[in-house]
């Protein structure tokens, strides 16, 4: 099974002091995608600079030709799919058709509660994610969407003329359990995870592999209760949130060693946050674009 290598860029440069230079360079490097977070800010960055996805992703659009471009991940707690829809049709027009959006149910962290809003229960965000990937799903493929839904409507909502991409972009559905897994299997072109959480800290890269499996199984019984083949869906790996976050950096050997782990379970992209200085993704710049180059050739 072939595996594709992409990055994530944090949006914490200004634009033309660093900014466009890392989107240039990933592309020179010959990644797959380069992706970046939707956040209002982001855990330790938070009192630090912090620029919009969209504007960002839109700026990477005009600085390269061929490296795809996505969201990882966008999420409904500061969204809502009328504007997202006109903003991604928009962006998918700008870069020529080369834009994923890795979309997931949010979290409890800054963006939860930046509009003011109570945090949601774990049920209402996944009640509101469900609700959100069908009008977005309508509105990128229908010309006119008029829907009245629980959490999010559209009334005569128009996005002419679609996206550049056919029927619509791309969806990576980022996704652990059972109800978000099947969003994933009904709508989306892939299935992205970061891992077990609950081994952040403790657990073992051995322990950390069996619960990707494990993860990737689950998708797959997802996919059949839906009638969808789970060969259709790539699988991504978002990396830098397993226990072998920082060893597999270290060294090209030490990235082949993970990667091929992770083609023997089925994932078809693995993602790699582009290196922050004193930060959690610290890593050595030189080794990282090694890893890029020479990584997944050195697979066999």
């Amino acid at each position: 099974m072939s595996l594709r290598l992409s990055t994530v860029i944090l949006p914490v440069d200004r634009w033309h002091q660093g900014g466009r230079a890392k989107w240039q360079r990933a592309e020179e490097l010959g990644f797959h995608a380069a992706y970046t977070y939707d956040h209002l800010s982001w855990r330790s960055f938070r009192d630090g600079p912090w620029f919009g996805a969209l504007p960002t992703l839109t700026a990477a659009a005009t600085a390269t030709e061929r490296l795809r471009l996505g969201t990882l991940v966008t999420s409904p707690n500061f969204r809502h799919p009328v504007t997202l829809a006109k903003e991604l049709i928009s962006l998918d027009d700008v870069s020529g058709g080369r834009v994923t959006l890795g979309i997931g149910a949010g979290g409890n962290g800054f963006d939860a509660t930046a509009l003011g809003q109570e945090a949601w229960t774990p049920k209402e965000r996944a009640d509101r994610f469900a609700e959100f990937v069908a009008l977005l799903d309508r509105l990128l493929t229908e010309g006119a969407v008029t829907q009245e839904g629980a959490f999010y409507s559209a009334v005569e909502a128009r996005n002419v003329p679609g996206c550049a991409q056919s029927p619509r972009l791309p969806f990576a559905v980022a996704a652990t359990g059972p109800r978000g897994l099947r969003l994933a299997a009904r709508y989306g072109q892939a299935w992205v995870t970061t891992g077990d959480p609950k081994l952040y800290e403790t657990g073992t890269p051995a322990q950390s592999d069996a619960a990707l499996r494990a993860q990737a199984a689950k998708l797959d019984a997802a996919c059949e209760e839906t009638g969808r083949k789970p060969a259709e869906l790539d699988r991504i790996l978002l990396t830098g949130f397993t226990p072998d976050r920082s060893s597999m950096l270290d060294s090209v050997d030490a990235f082949v060693d993970f990667a091929g782990r992770q083609r023997e379970a089925g994932f078809t992209e693995i993602v790699l946050h582009w290196p922050i200085p004193d930060s959690d993704f610290a890593a050595d710049q030189a080794v990282f674009e090694r890893i890029a180059t020479e990584g997944l050739s050195q697979l066999g």
